[in-house]
């Protein structure tokens, strides 16, 4: 089996060959930090952190790199409903959003570089682009020369007359050219700025992607991530900057996540329908949020209803349920020998069916459609009276490869409960020892109430959360 990814530039699905074997430098486009962030910023979040996990699944060494827009408009403009300055808002919202990842069971990236940790480089960026006559000062901004770079557009297949022709009458004047785009603003009075050449200011958003992802990665990335909505101008305009000066590509393959609606609308200020993702996770549990996100193939849009939701839930339920299960009836198996070649085929059908669909552009709707694939397995297995221990734990060993990266099941287990719930199950225990059912009862409902949901067995007492 061959990587196969969807390439935004060519748009067409290529053979995935990193630039060095067996090693992948990764950039995705993160947040501004102005604000917590909501359902259409997670969806490039769990699914470039797949992405990564399943690159490192099948050996690679990923360097996976998210900047983090910590000076801008926004930014400038939340410090002054707030009564704060840049900086405190920044530092509250990357906060935020550390908090969220670790709420969506997301490990960090290798490196969040930052805009203001990065000033020095971004001038410089700039300083070469204009010693360089690709771009020009005018009144303290600077701009780039779209005219300077002959394949502007080519990402999002636009051209420079097509442009030229949609942009509207009354654009800044200091242009030489309405399609051409800022690199540096000058500050206006009372905003945070930095010295340059050119005065006092800041960098514009495009500049920043293209300086930090040089010095991190390097001047080509293999994958270059993010929204849909970031082809034009965003990325379009990081390739012309980074591109003409390095004269090579800025990546060899780029990925673009689809939208998400809400009630089949668009998610949008004005609607006032967006969710904040530090909301959802008190709604519902982690691994539904996630499963929710990556069944669907991420190129498509993604309709977000609290009906999805609940059935994004019911099937982190069945594939849980199925785990514990097994789990639980190893503890009282006594028949342990080899697994017949049948078994094993079964099983082996099922992880190549979830590597080929993985390869396949990431198709993670089909790989979750191997997991289901294996808790028929599981389910067939459990219903029969004598079962082999080497069945369970083959079982149980596809489905941690296979749960590695999709990661829809959490292992849960009872040293996790906190002390109080502890002491009422074990006093449960006893009461059933002593035939006192009315107390049993009791604290199964106590017990219930506390989104714990005990199950009585043959092998004995097993707890599960809601």
């Amino acid at each position: 089996m061959t990587l196969q990814i969807y390439n935004t530039m060519s748009r067409a699905k290529e053979k995935f060959v990193p630039q060095e074997p067996g090693k992948v430098k990764m950039y995705v486009c993160g947040p501004t930090v102005y604000d917590y962030i909501h359902i259409g910023n997670a969806r490039p979040v769990i699914f470039f952190d797949t992405v990564r996990g399943y690159l490192e699944q099948t050996g690679h060494d990923v360097n996976y790199v998210v900047n983090f827009t910590d000076v801008d408009d926004k930014l400038i403009r939340k410090a002054e409903q707030l009564g704060t300055d840049v900086p405190h808002v920044a530092e509250k919202f990357i906060a935020a959003y550390y908090e969220d990842l670790e709420g969506l069971g997301i490990p960090k990236a290798s490196s969040n570089p930052r805009v203001t940790e990065n000033m020095p480089l971004i001038i410089d960026f700039i300083r070469e682009l204009v010693d360089k006559d690709i771009a020009y000062e005018n009144g303290g901004d600077v701009y780039y020369r779209t005219s300077k770079f002959a394949e502007y557009g080519k990402l999002s297949k636009q051209n420079l007359q097509e442009l030229q022709f949609g942009i509207r009458i009354g654009v800044d004047e200091r242009k030489e050219n309405p399609e051409d785009f800022v690199l540096w603003k000058a500050a206006k009075p009372g905003e945070i700025y930095w010295s340059s050449p050119w005065g006092d200011g800041r960098p514009g958003w495009h500049i920043e992607c293209s300086a930090m992802a040089r010095e991190y990665l390097g001047d080509t990335l293999d994958i270059h991530g993010g929204g849909q909505d970031l082809q034009f101008p965003h990325h379009e305009c990081e390739c012309a900057q980074s591109e003409v000066l390095t004269g090579k590509p800025l990546a060899n393959y780029w990925m673009h996540n689809g939208f998400i609606r809400i009630d089949n609308e668009k998610m949008s200020k004005s609607l006032g329908n967006g969710v904040l993702v530090k909301d959802l996770r008190t709604q519902y549990k982690r691994e539904a949020i996630r499963y929710f996100m990556l069944s669907t193939h991420y190129r498509n849009p993604l309709n977000f209803t609290e009906d999805t939701m609940e059935q994004a839930q019911n099937s982190v339920d069945r594939i849980t349920n199925a785990v514990v299960n097994l789990k639980h009836r190893l503890q009282a198996v006594t028949v342990d020998q080899d697994s017949s070649a049948e078994f094993k085929a079964r099983l082996e059908q099922i992880r190549e069916q979830y590597h080929e669909k993985m390869q396949d552009d990431f198709n993670t709707p089909d790989a979750i459609t191997a997991l289901f694939e294996w808790a028929g397995e599981a389910n067939q297995l459990l219903q029969q009276d004598v079962v082999n221990a080497a069945d369970i734990r083959a079982l149980l060993e596809l489905f941690s490869e296979l749960n590695a990266v999709l990661r829809i099941y959490t292992d849960a287990e009872p040293e996790l409960l906190d002390d109080e719930i502890e002491r009422l199950i074990e006093e449960r225990v006893e009461a059933r020892k002593s035939k006192n059912w009315a107390r049993a009862d009791e604290i199964r409902d106590e017990l219930s109430a506390q989104g714990i949901l005990l199950e009585d067995t043959a092998q004995g007492m097993r707890w599960r959360r809601k």
